[in-house]
């Protein structure tokens, strides 16, 4: 199989199911940050301390997000096309929740906003949270025309949380504090 085919050169793409769009259809544009922010998963797991983020979650939430993307590839008219293995991420919210929880136990309690960076691993964990919310606004849009499965928004947005959580710790574990922001005149 060849990895060109040819069929996006008039600017359009094929959802699942074989539905063509414009590569500008919001669908493409939220799985396609959806792709951007798996990415940038890829680099955390390069960075990430076990400490904080095993192995195993990291690659267990870049798998998720691939879920995810398929659930956005798929219009609502195809959604029986998907198997049940796609059709929802692995991770369970509770699960998420409870290790946003472990996460935020290391770090100590907020004072002020925290800017990106500190170590190598809390600046890629900001790096992904913020291409998080990024795809979590544009699925906001896409449901503002069209109906889609509300696991994905909800997941979306636990996750970012788990990723600023993250990048605490990381932070916390290394031995670096949080930069602070401080106002103007302060």
């Amino acid at each position: 199989m060849k990895l060109y085919t040819r069929t996006g050169d008039d600017g359009s793409s094929g959802l699942f199911g074989g539905d063509r769009v414009s590569k500008s259809h919001l669908r493409l544009v939220a799985y396609g940050t959806l792709d951007e922010l798996n990415s940038i998963m890829g680099l955390l797991r390069l960075w990430a301390t076990p400490a904080c983020a095993d192995e195993a979650t990291l690659q267990q939430v870049q798998q998720d997000l691939f879920v995810l993307g398929a659930i956005l590839a798929t219009p609502a008219s195809r959604e029986k096309l998907l198997e049940s293995r796609m059709s929802r991420p692995t991770w369970e919210l509770a699960d998420m929740e409870a290790d946003i929880d472990r996460l935020s136990d290391l770090a100590p309690p907020m004072i002020s906003f925290v800017l990106p960076g500190g170590t190598a691993a809390s600046a890629h964990a900001h790096l992904a949270r913020t291409v998080c919310r990024r795809a979590e606004r544009e699925v906001v849009a896409l449901t503002q025309g069209e109906p889609l499965n509300p696991l994905v928004l909800t997941y979306l947005n636990r996750l970012s949380d788990w990723l600023f959580a993250l990048a605490r710790a990381e932070n916390v574990t290394a031995g670096v504090a949080d930069i602070q922001w401080v106002p103007k005149g302060e």
